[in-house]
């Protein structure tokens, strides 16, 4: 049987909650403010954690940052039970690690549902990381910000843009944080005299903008619709309350830094070294990899994306048709041979 703690100031709420997990199945006990509640938590680990927000001489999100620092209890899921539904809120416990909000008056099927689906969510971490090579503490610290990092993302204004949009200017201030909901974006960089290298297609569920927002500087690249599609803003300010605030996503976003860095040494090493039609081969594999089995690109940005000229992209393109390892039709480019094309000699 579950194990529940809640951690809730108000008798009247306390008791009612405590019944009602009670006839939901779990074993349910309780604690009338934040310091016993760390207490308890850390004597008995719960599978589960409800704890009021705003409590007497702890509040919920000093049991959260005292909790999720202790070895026994830092993968426990925890879900803020709070009659304010302000975003200071939402955004202080998103960085502070919080899984869940219930707000108060609830419904009792949906805590019953919210709390079940939380408990399924860390049994299944639980069990993936039975064959994980690394710790258990490092998969779940990965898993927490994954988690994270998807709120991170919610509840944010969406823009629309068509092909070709601008969405970020080089040498722009950043605002905001971008995220891909849909379709395509690309990351290029201009020469003085106007050309463009893509260093970057970006899809659904990526970020855009975050080395600027690491920097504290101007965006180093540009960013433009490649096809139409859905970007999510997130303000400046939450990104950093959460990334400064949380180790777990603050070292995600590390190693998204660090992969932005890689890449960028590669696309260097391929652009000294390897031929034209090595590099063309290479952007056909990457573009085929990212789930466009047929390729619809401008011939522009399909050059840009190989750092070539348009022409000798065009040229390319025909020798591949010639050889089979490409179909040419109304401007699509599907792949009829994608291995030849991945070990193509250089």
């Amino acid at each position: 049987m579950k194990k529940i703690l809640v951690i809730e100031d108000n008798a009247d709420v306390r008791e009612n909650l405590t019944e009602i997990l009670t006839l939901g199945g779990y074993e349910a006990f309780s604690a009338e403010n934040g310091k016993s509640g760390v207490e308890k938590a850390l004597e008995a680990p719960p599978d589960l954690i409800l704890c009021d927000i705003m409590m007497p001489e702890l509040d919920g999100f000093g049991v959260l940052h005292i909790l999720s620092r202790q070895a026994k209890t830092a993968d426990v899921p925890f879900i803020f039970l709070t009659a304010k539904a302000e975003k200071e809120d939402f955004r202080k416990g998103m960085s502070l690690g919080a899984d869940d909000y219930i707000i108060k008056p609830f419904d009792d099927v949906a805590l019953l549902q919210t709390i079940e689906a939380r408990l399924k969510k860390s049994d299944r971490l639980r069990v993936a990381s039975a064959h994980h090579t690394g710790s258990l503490d490092h998969f779940i610290d990965e898993a927490r910000a994954l988690e994270a990092i998807k709120h991170l993302s919610e509840n944010r204004e969406v823009r629309h843009y068509r092909k070709k949009d601008i969405i970020f200017r080089e040498g722009e201030n950043p605002r905001w944080l971008y995220f891909v909901e849909s379709g395509k974006v690309k990351v290029y960089k201009t020469s003085e005299d106007g050309r463009e290298l893509i260093v970057k297609v970006a899809q659904a569920g990526d970020f855009l903008g975050f080395l600027a927002l690491f920097q504290e500087d101007a965006y180093p690249e540009s960013a433009a619709a490649l096809e139409d599609c859905a970007v999510k803003l997130v303000p400046k300010s939450d990104f950093a309350a959460l990334v400064f605030g949380n180790r777990d996503v603050n070292a995600r976003f590390i190693k998204m830094l660090a992969s932005h860095v890689a890449e960028r040494e590669q696309q260097l090493i391929e652009l000294a070294y390897n031929s034209v039609r090595k590099r063309v081969a290479t952007a056909l594999v990457h573009l085929h990899e990212q789930g466009g089995a047929s390729i619809n690109l401008l011939r522009e940005d399909l050059a840009s994306l190989a750092g070539t000229a348009k022409e000798t992209l065009i040229r390319t393109l025909t020798d591949f048709k010639n050889e089979g390892l490409v179909d040419i039709h109304d401007g699509a480019i599907n792949i009829l041979n994608i291995n030849k094309l991945r070990h193509l000699p250089n």
